[in-house]
């Protein structure tokens, strides 16, 4: 027998396609397998994702649209929204918008249907519809000035919101908040960065 009939591939070129898909493979599953473990990291690190739960901040977030949070390095900045946990206020972990920090003077004034800020009326687009009365006993905390390390908050949906006039609530000790929502991840017609 000769040599020729027993490798029937002697002679011939290598085929530069064969192993290439396998190559491809692996390089796409440990591109997958890094960006999954980025991913796990910048969540469990620097951020969370936390679901809406309740209409009080309307029609800037409805209820179960999911968020994504900042939460590491984050200081609370008026305008920004928050979420908190406060159990002593609500078992779930709560969204406001931050109204006023630290050392700044809050009045809540019904009759014009406005917050004050230092003296000064704050613009707020945002919020659902014109703030009332809601004459209850519970939110009497109107006028205050923020101690130092604290935040008051309110809702967008300011008629149907338990916040920081709420004497359960009141002003906020930074401590409870848990980060700054930064995003709706889900659901898709909501997607987008939150202002």
């Amino acid at each position: 027998m000769n040599d020729e009939a027993l490798n029937p591939f002697e002679g011939e070129e290598p085929d530069p396609q064969k192993g290439s898909f396998r190559m491809d493979l692996y390089f796409w599953m440990q591109a997958l397998a890094v960006a999954l473990v980025a991913l796990i990291l910048t969540f469990t690190l620097a951020g969370r994702v936390i679901k809406v739960v309740g209409d009080s901040m309307l029609p800037t977030l409805h209820e179960n649209d999911l968020m994504l949070l900042q939460s590491i390095g984050y200081t609370p900045k008026q305008g920004d929204i928050v979420v908190l946990r406060k159990s002593s206020f609500m078992s779930d972990p709560v969204v406001k918008r931050v109204i006023a920090t630290e050392g700044q003077h809050v009045t809540v004034d019904y009759m014009n249907h406005c917050v004050l800020v230092d003296g000064v009326p704050l613009e707020e687009p945002y919020i659902l519809e014109l703030m009332q009365d809601p004459n209850r006993s519970d939110m009497p905390v109107v006028d205050v000035t923020v101690p130092e390390g604290s935040i008051y908050v309110l809702g967008d949906n300011r008629n149907h919101s338990s916040d920081s006039r709420s004497e359960r609530l009141g002003t906020v000790d930074t401590r409870y908040v848990l980060g700054r929502v930064l995003c709706i991840l889900l659901p898709f017609d909501h997607f987008g960065a939150v202002e």
